[in-house]
């Protein structure tokens, strides 16, 4: 379906250009294709916290869910409209460029327009929380591994974010207080995809809160002797099992308590860069969680993780789960669902390590 509408858009895009167009206009199309992309990609997660943050509960707002792609997809059709309006008014008197430049110019023009246009529409529905098979199957379903990424026709939806990290991790990226998008949402496609890869079993892919926290010098080296559950060594070459401690706040239970590994992970960056939001970063995401000082349960991507009341007294659910960290990097970022971010120290050796907290999960009835 996904390729469908991609060769859609194309060609509505290029028959639109050569028929009704001229090459100024189509050029200029693109250019401005390109800026309201910029003004989606940059606002629209402010624009919906303003929606997200006035509801109670994202079970009963159904609208809530929906808040980034709607908010994403308004911001770039009013910016479209604007500049699209403008461009006709300052083009009243058609410039000709003779016939095969115009000709050419505008088929070209045409294709590039229905990309981006294409890519933006599939960077949309991928926010949004439908079943797993739409707009494209980009993650196996039973077994998804965050490495292994399927690609729709063209990357159409690669190219249009990548794109804007581009652009903010440039010019843009001292915008807002020198944070650039592809420090923020490496990789973004993946982590929003990945995040709704299991709604259809009713786990919600946005909290309308803050909804973890990271404490201070909670993230620490695995000692050389990790395992898994069944006594398998864990450690990988070219990666540190890096165990960071994960807190999920009281206020967030009823809308988080259910979540799968691939709605939780850490954005890492390389140790000389690690202090600043700049750049560009790297995800990684659970193998599992701690169950002893030295063992870890291991967990697919799209397994159901639980967690039980908390007890009188608790103000979250503290969950100590290990990652495989590139050497060279730190994690910098925890990020959770689509809107809850918090900030993560680096690591400090595996001697000096907090005493676990074993994690037992609620069992389903």
């Amino acid at each position: 379906m996904a390729s469908l509408i991609i060769l859609l858009i194309i060609a509505g895009c290029v028959a639109y250009q050569y028929l009704k167009g001229t090459l100024v206009r189509a050029f200029a199309t693109i250019i401005i294709t390109i800026c309201a992309s910029v003004v989606a990609f940059g606002y629209f997660e402010a624009l919906a916290d303003v929606f997200i943050s006035r509801s109670t509960d994202t079970e009963q707002t159904a609208l809530v869910s929906w808040a980034q792609p709607l908010c994403f997809a308004l911001l770039f059709i009013l910016s479209f409209a604007i500049l699209l309006t403008i461009l006709i008014f300052l083009t009243r008197q058609p410039v000709d460029m003779g016939v095969l430049p115009e000709r050419i110019g505008r088929i070209v023009c045409g294709i590039f327009s229905g990309l981006i246009l294409s890519g933006i529409l599939l960077t949309a529905l991928a926010m949004a929380p439908l079943p797993n098979k739409y707009p494209y199957q980009r993650f196996d379903q039973s077994y998804p591994d965050a490495e292994r990424p399927n690609r729709v026709l063209l990357n159409a939806d690669g190219f249009a974010t990548g794109w804007f990290s581009m652009v903010s991790n440039g010019s843009f990226s001292a915008i807002s207080n020198k944070k650039s998008f592809a420090s923020l949402h490496p990789a973004f496609l993946d982590q929003v995809f990945l995040n709704r890869h299991t709604v259809t079993d009713k786990i919600t892919t946005i909290t309308s809160s803050q909804a973890i926290e990271v404490p201070k010098k909670a993230g620490w080296y695995a000692p050389e002797d990790i395992k898994d559950s069944d006594g398998n060594p864990l450690q990988k070459s070219g990666y540190d099992v890096t165990i960071v401690r994960v807190g999920i706040k009281r206020a967030a239970i009823r809308e988080a308590g259910t979540f799968t590994p691939s709605q939780l992970r850490l954005v890492c960056k390389p140790k000389s860069d690690a202090d600043q939001l700049t750049g560009k970063g790297k995800n990684t995401y659970p193998i599992g969680y701690l169950v002893a000082q030295n063992r870890i349960q291991k967990k697919k991507l799209n397994d159901k993780i639980t967690i039980g009341r908390l007890g009188p007294g608790e103000k979250a659910k503290w969950i100590d789960f290990g990652f495989y960290v590139p050497n060279g990097f730190v994690p910098v970022l925890a990020e959770f669902k689509l809107n809850s971010i918090t900030e993560v120290e680096p690591p400090v050796p595996a001697e000096q390590a907090p005493p676990v907290i074993p994690f037992i999960e609620k069992t389903e009835k």
